[in-house]
């Protein structure tokens, strides 16, 4: 099919071909972790789906909510968000 090259000039075709390809986010970070209004990550805490009755109740109240990431695990998160979130 040569005809599509003609469809488009090539003043229009050259801007695309000097950019950089666009990084992409991993799917499964955007799903799982949250970004503060000061730059560190949030995220689910583990160990809250199943099996409860075996753990007390002050463990449960602890689990609720989310917890801020550590610096070292941030910093390998934000690595799979090149565009924040």
């Amino acid at each position: 099919m040569p005809w599509r090259f003609y469809c488009v000039s090539p003043e229009d075709r050259a801007p695309a071909l000097s950019k950089m390809p666009k990084l992409k986010t991993k799917s499964g970070a955007k799903k799982r972790f949250k970004l503060t209004a000061t730059g560190k990550l949030k995220a689910g805490v583990a160990g809250k789906r199943h099996r409860l009755i075996s753990h007390n109740g002050k463990y449960i109240r602890q689990q609720r909510g989310t917890k801020v990431m550590s610096a070292s695990d941030s910093k390998t998160i934000k690595s799979y968000l090149p565009y924040g979130l």
